[in-house]
C-alpha cells in the first residue's frame, strides 16, 4: 500500500478523477481517498512513480508518498 499526500482535492469529482486515473493504469487497484486530510491510499501492483504520475495527470499535485 502506498499513501500519497495530494493537493487540491475538495469534492467527489476529485475523488472520481483520481480513482479513474489510477484504475486506468491498474484496473485492479484499490483506491481510498480522504478529502479532509488530502490523502490517497492505493493498493496496486504498479510502482510508486507510476501511481504518482497517474495522480499528477488527473490534475492533483502529489506532495509526498510513503509505502506501508
Amino acid at each position: 500500500m502506498t499513501e500519497f499526500q495530494v493537493e487540491g482535492m475538495s469534492c467527489q469529482h476529485c475523488v472520481a478523477a483520481v480513482t479513474r486515473s489510477i484504475q486506468e493504469i491498474d484496473a485492479a487497484a484499490k483506491v481510498q481517498v480522504d478529502l479532509e486530510q488530502g490523502k490517497v491510499v492505493v493498493a496496486s501492483s504498479k510502482t510508486v512513480d507510476d501511481l504518482k504520475e497517474a495522480i499528477d495527470e488527473a490534475g492533483y499535485p502529489v506532495l509526498s508518498a510513503k509505502t506501508t
